[in-house]
């Protein structure tokens, strides 16, 4: 049975666009289009499609209100498709939080290289169908404005993440958690668009206490620092000439991802800090991280994996527990204070 698909943009070209690039999968059936927000939520509450396909900046009636209201009205997956990332990720993460199911990044000013994401816009429209709507959307984050009382002989000396599909909000839910004098660095690779790192590097830093910063060749990996990996390289962690760990790029290429790859940078992890690791691996669709959580395992760190019920999509957590290499599985709301209680 084909997926039904209402596509949403002010653009005629572009709605006409999308919608042949949707018809080329025989999964998938168009049956409308709308040109604004106000529109998209009548059309949905209408037609009742499984995926909407919605562009950002359509006027008055823009993608926000049309998330913001289907979610209220009617809830169904909403996948974005807007140049806006190209320039301000806010309202982006905003719609995120009001609900929406993932966001693609449309590419800017050529409407003809829109074919260049054929196949990733048709793979997320089809993953979206099969989304969990009560996992879609987001509750308050409020910061973690306690201190916390740490030994001065700690049991780990990193905690490294993973994440994709889903990862925005999964990572804020985590980092919001910890104190803003933890005792050990944490290293991220989130899976987006190398455009969007600044923006969710500078929404981190409003609702974390801790100094949240994009990984610089070079750069010393402290305690209390949390660190985003670059989304045009693979980032790892290397030792320099004098001993301290530092941020530093590989030029492999890895199976599962790449730019960032969860893998290379876990696997350079595992390398620096053997068994004073903490890995964990978020929400996603593929394996990318599997490996990763392996190396660390395989030296002696502890592991951990969302659980499916708190996964907008269980693809890594799953692939990463099927390996045997996950201690513990747990509900992204509990990640961070368990983070806490690993280092107590």
């Amino acid at each position: 049975m084909a997926i039904n698909v209402l596509v949403v943009d002010d653009s005629a070209v572009m709605r006409l666009l999308v919608s042949d690039i949707l018809q080329h999968s025989a999964s998938l059936k168009v049956v409308d289009t709308a040109s604004n927000g106000k529109e998209a939520v009548r059309k949905t509450l209408e037609l009742s499609p499984d995926v909407v396909v919605m562009d950002m900046i359509m006027g008055q009636y823009d993608g926000l209100y049309g998330v913001t209201q289907i979610m209220k009205q009617k809830p169904t997956p909403v996948l974005l498709l807007s140049s806006l990332g190209n320039t301000d990720l806010s309202p982006i993460i905003e719609a995120l939080h009001a609900g929406a199911f993932d966001y693609i990044n449309k590419p800017a000013k050529n409407n003809t290289k829109i074919r260049d994401i054929e196949q990733k816009l048709i793979r997320k429209v089809i993953l979206a169908s099969k989304a969990d709507l009560t996992k879609l959307g987001h509750t308050q984050i409020s910061a973690n404005t306690h201190h916390h009382t740490f030994s001065d002989n700690l049991p780990y000396d990193v905690v490294v993440v993973g994440s994709s599909t889903g990862g925005p909000s999964a990572i804020e839910t985590v980092i919001s958690k910890l104190p803003g004098n933890l005792a050990i660095p944490v290293l991220i690779a989130q899976h987006m668009p190398e455009n969007f790192i600044p923006s969710f590097v500078q929404r981190l830093n409003k609702i974390s206490p801790l100094e949240v910063v994009m990984g610089k060749k070079g750069m010393k990996v402290s305690p209390g620092l949390v660190i985003i990996a670059p989304g045009n390289r693979n980032m790892i962690v290397r030792k320099n000439e004098i001993g301290e760990t530092v941020i530093s790029f590989t030029f492999k290429n890895f199976k599962e991802f790449n730019h960032p790859s969860i893998d290379a940078l876990m696997e350079s992890v595992a390398d620096v800090y053997g068994k004073k690791t903490i890995g964990i691996i978020l929400t996603g669709m593929g394996k990318d991280g599997t490996l990763g959580v392996k190396s660390i395992k395989e030296t002696g760190g502890f592991t951990i994996a969302q659980d499916e019920k708190t996964s907008v999509v269980f693809g890594m957590p799953k692939e990463a527990i099927k390996s045997g290499k996950i201690d513990s599985v747990v509900p992204i709301q509990e990640v961070g204070n368990f983070v806490v209680s690993c280092l107590s």
